[in-house]
């Protein structure tokens, strides 16, 4: 059940079309789809402020084309699914023609909701090999309403070029920092701005890098206060929360 279908069930109680019991029996039953193979959570606009995001990698084609045609068709708001591959997405455009790809972040996004861009989150790569998972963050911000600044290849191999865009990174309310090899980057950054920073290792760099294990360490190890951790090459979690705190921020500030 939306937040759409919950407003429409309190003007029906208000009306008195409908108990409050009967009301309650409603909410209970349709708080999610069960279509076998998925449960469809419909109520985690209502709890969280955005949909339930389709994690598309290990599922069918035709299986995360299905959650995301019923999430669209119970009116969610914008909608996001990721790890997508070309199939996937031709299957999902198939029930859902306005569904758009966005192949270097391997992510499909669906606009039905407001598309307000509040506040700023500076998504910052360390190198072009690690933007993929950059775009990963800086497009799920951008889905749930965050402007976004993007300042790529600016690693700490060349730190004139991160210098050089100081102002902006400082402008933003959260920062994203996705970065492998080392993973230095992120540390550098949390001493150079007052913003929350969101670290995201990558799996990029040479044997040693141990798959990004190496970049996760460094950032778990951090001695900038105020960096925050995700998990490797983890772009949407990191976007995710940064336009959760992002919002907050916008919406305090406007109150």
């Amino acid at each position: 059940m939306s937040l759409k279908h919950y407003r429409e069930l309190f003007k029906r109680v208000q009306s008195r079309e409908l108990s409050v019991d009967e009301a309650v029996a409603e909410m209970r039953t349709g708080a999610f789809d069960d279509i076998d193979f998925a449960k469809i959570d419909h109520r985690r606009t209502l709890q969280q402020g955005f949909p339930e995001v389709v994690y598309c990698e290990g599922k069918a084609p035709q299986q995360s084309a299905e959650i995301v045609w019923r999430l669209v068709k119970h009116g969610d708001g914008n909608i996001l699914a990721t790890r997508v591959d070309e199939q996937t997405y031709e299957a999902i455009r198939a029930r859902v023609p306005d569904a758009q790809y966005h192949s270097v972040a391997r992510l499909v996004t669906i606009l039905r909701g407001e598309r307000v861009q509040l506040g700023c989150v500076a998504v910052v790569s360390a190198g072009t090999s690690d933007i993929p998972v950059a775009e990963e963050a800086a497009l799920t911000a951008e889905t749930m309403g965050s402007r976004v600044t993007r300042i790529y290849d600016a690693g700490v191999a060349g730190l004139h070029r991160l210098l050089a865009r100081l102002d902006d990174i400082r402008a933003a309310e959260v920062v994203v920092v996705v970065a492998g090899m080392e993973g230095a980057l992120a540390s550098v950054v949390g001493g150079l701005v007052a913003a929350p920073v969101i670290a995201v290792p990558t799996s990029i760099g040479y044997g040693a890098n141990f798959g990004g294990l190496s970049a996760l360490l460094s950032m778990l190890n951090s001695c900038s206060s105020g960096v925050t951790v995700v998990n490797i090459d983890n772009g949407f979690g990191a976007g995710y929360t940064a336009a959760v705190i992002n919002r907050r921020i916008a919406t305090f500030g406007q109150s």
